[in-house]
């Protein structure tokens, strides 16, 4: 077995260090090449995950608006003060912001709409606005 092991070694040492490599020498830049052409993939990717992020937040901020803004109609405060509340509660564009309010048959009910520019680079411009809207009904209290 040391012998078999012996002339292995030697076999080794007389095989030029080229031959010895494993992958032949044409194919040494093939996994940067691969990886550059992937990197504009991967970009895009990483830019559509972080556009989708922003409008699920946006989506949370306007439905807690909607709370926010049913609570205080519920309690007798006059439309201008429930806008008022909608926008204190979340971080929203009042340019953007539509806020309707119909108080009857004992409840008060606050409808929003917002629209949300999407404004990430390159993935923004192909999705456009969004529009969310949020609807909420509560007992009025006297």
């Amino acid at each position: 077995m040391a012998r078999a092991a012996r002339e292995r070694r030697e076999q080794e040492r007389a095989t030029p260090r080229r031959a010895r490599s494993r992958r032949p020498r044409r194919q040494s830049g093939q996994s940067t090449v691969e990886f550059a052409l992937m990197v504009p993939f991967l970009a895009l990717l990483l830019l559509t995950v972080v556009q989708v992020g922003l409008l699920v937040r946006t989506r949370v901020l306007v439905t807690h608006a909607a709370r926010e803004a049913v609570r205080s109609a519920a309690v007798g405060e006059a439309d201008g003060e429930v806008r008022s509340a909608a926008l204190a509660s979340a971080d929203l564009d009042p340019r953007r912001l539509h806020v309707l309010v119909r108080r009857g048959g004992g409840t008060a009910t606050v409808e929003l709409t917002y629209v949300e520019a999407t404004d990430v680079p390159v993935v923004g411009p192909l999705v456009g606005e969004a529009t969310f809207e949020a609807r909420a009904t509560m007992r009025l209290e006297q």
